[in-house]
C-alpha cells in the first residue's frame, strides 16, 4: 500500500491547499504561474510528509492496541471527492481548503466517538451487502477515472460535449489542445501516456496473471525509473523552474520534509459557508462509518 503515499498526495495537492491563485491567473488555474506552482509542490511535500506519518502511526496502534496484523493508511475514495468536489481543482469548488479541512477535523472526531460507543460497526452491520459491494465497486471506477484523466493520471480520456468523455491521449500544452480539449489530429500521442499504458498497465497485468508477489510495486518502479531521465519527453523533471524544484529535491534520496503550510490550517470562522460545510461533514461522515468494518463484513457474508 506505500502507493497511497504517492496517489493522496497527487489528488489532495490539486486543491491548491493553502497556496492562493491570483484572480488575473484564474483562467488557467494558475498553469503558468511558477510562484503558485511551487507553493502547490510544497503542499504535495507536506501531504506526502503527514501521509507516512499517520499510515505509520495508525498501523502501530492497529498492532499495539487490537494485536492484529493489519496496516492501515488514508483511503482512496474520500481524498479524491476532498479534491475534486468538496473544495475543487485549485479552489474552484464548493468551499476553501482551510474550512474542508475543518469539516475532515470535526467528522473524524465524531466518528472516534461512534467508534467508542459500539455504534459505527452496528451501522455497518445494517447496510444490506449488495450496497457494500456497489459501493466498493463505484468508488473503484471513479478512481479507474481519474487514473485515466490529465489531472492526475495519464491523459487517456476528457471532457465532450457530446458525450460525458472522450479518448483524449494528446500532449498537455496549447500547441496539441483547442480550450483545453485535445485536436483531433493530436489525439494518442503523448508518450506518457503509451508508458502508462504498456508499463503500467499491460506489464502490471501481465505479472498479476501469472500471480508474480509484488506485481503492483514492480509496475510502479518501472514507471518511476523510466520518468527519471530529463532529457525524454516522458520524463517527470523536465527542465522548467518547477522541474527542476522538484529534481532537486529528489536527488536527496532521504531527507525529512517538515509540515509547514497545512499544519493546523483549519478555519473555524465557518459563517459564510454553513450549509456546504455542513453537506461536507455529513457525507464524510455517511463515507468513513462502514468503511472500515466493510472487508471484514464482506467475508462474512
Amino acid at each position: 500500500m506505500a502507493y497511497i503515499i504517492s496517489v493522496n498526495s497527487n489528488i489532495t495537492s490539486e486543491t491548491g491547499g493553502t497556496c492562493v491563485c491570483p484572480p488575473e491567473s484564474m483562467d488557467d488555474f494558475c498553469a503558468t504561474n511558477s510562484e503558485y506552482l511551487l507553493c502547490v509542490q510544497e503542499i504535495k511535500r507536506d501531504i506526502v510528509t503527514a501521509t507516512a506519518a499517520i499510515a505509520a502511526l495508525s498501523t502501530f496502534c492497529m498492532g499495539f492496541f487490537a494485536n492484529l496484523p493489519i496496516a492501515l493508511a488514508p483511503g482512496m475514495g474520500l481524498n479524491a471527492y476532498f479534491a475534486y468536489t468538496v473544495v475543487g481543482y485549485h479552489g474552484n469548488g464548493l468551499i476553501p481548503y482551510s474550512v474542508a479541512l475543518t469539516a475532515v477535523f470535526v467528522e473524524g472526531w465524531v466518528f472516534f466517538g461512534l467508534t467508542l460507543l459500539g455504534m459505527r460497526q452496528w451501522l455497518a452491520r445494517a447496510l444490506p451487502a449488495s450496497i457494500k459491494l456497489a459501493t466498493g465497486v463505484g468508488i473503484g471506477l471513479y478512481l479507474a477515472l481519474i487514473g485515466l484523466t490529465y489531472s492526475a493520471g495519464i491523459g487517456l480520456v476528457q471532457g465532450a460535449s457530446d458525450t460525458p468523455i472522450e479518448l483524449a491521449g494528446c500532449i498537455n500544452s496549447d500547441e496539441y489542445m483547442t480550450d483545453g480539449l485535445c485536436k483531433s489530429s493530436s489525439k494518442m500521442r503523448n508518450p506518457t501516456m503509451w508508458v502508462g499504458i504498456f508499463c503500467g498497465g499491460i506489464f502490471t497485468a501481465m505479472l498479476m496473471m501469472y500471480r508474480i508477489k509484488g506485481a503492483v510495486i514492480a509496475g510502479i518502479l518501472l514507471v518511476s525509473i523510466i520518468s527519471w531521465p530529463r532529457t525524454t519527453p516522458v520524463t517527470y523533471f523536465p527542465y522548467t523552474e518547477l522541474g527542476t524544484s522538484m529534481f532537486d529535491f529528489f536527488k536527496k534520496v532521504v531527507t525529512f520534509h517538515p509540515i509547514s503550510r497545512t499544519l493546523l490550517a483549519q478555519e473555524w470562522d465557518i459563517s459564510g459557508h454553513g450549509g456546504q460545510f455542513g453537506l461536507a461533514f455529513i457525507t464524510f461522515l455517511v463515507c468513513s462509518t462502514p468503511s472500515p468494518t466493510w472487508s471484514h463484513l464482506l467475508t462474512q457474508s
